[in-house]
């Protein structure tokens, strides 16, 4: 999907909108991208001199993308968090990277999507989590 397509499924805008595409991989894994601003307002007081992304911003940056593997069920529903489990960030992610985050889609309860991703720069992984994200029906 287009950063426009992405648009018309999930409500984010700027400057929370921290995906610029994905695409549908086999067997319930998708693909994102994002290719951190040269000056995010995120990096602005993390830190003077040295900036690197949060990971609060690195876990959206994955929960966002794992919106390929909703798509069936976003025209009509919202996505929420519902939980962050095993987070581990591994390396530093600077203004300019291009983060590609690796999703899978490991379980469907209901309303509740139970997602596991990665976020690697340049091949090395800098952040994984297990994501649970909600559906709530739009109003």
């Amino acid at each position: 999907m287009t950063r426009e397509e992405i648009m018309e499924l999930l409500p984010h805008r700027e400057p929370m909108l921290l995906v610029d595409g994905t695409a549908p991989e086999a067997d319930g894994w998708s693909r994102g991208w994002f290719r951190i601003p040269d000056d995010p307002w995120f990096c602005r007081g993390h830190f003077p001199g040295n900036p690197i992304v949060p990971g609060v911003i690195l876990c959206e940056i994955m929960a966002q993308s794992c919106c390929e593997l909703m798509k069936p069920v976003l025209k009509d529903h919202l996505v929420l968090y519902r939980g962050l489990d095993k987070v581990k960030f591994r390396g530093i992610v600077k203004p300019g990277d291009l983060c590609e985050i690796s999703c899978h889609l490991d379980e469907v309860k209901t309303s509740l999507y139970l997602c596991s991703a990665t976020l690697s720069v340049g091949g090395k992984c800098c952040a994984q989590a297990q994501i649970s994200l909600a559906l709530t029906p739009k109003e």
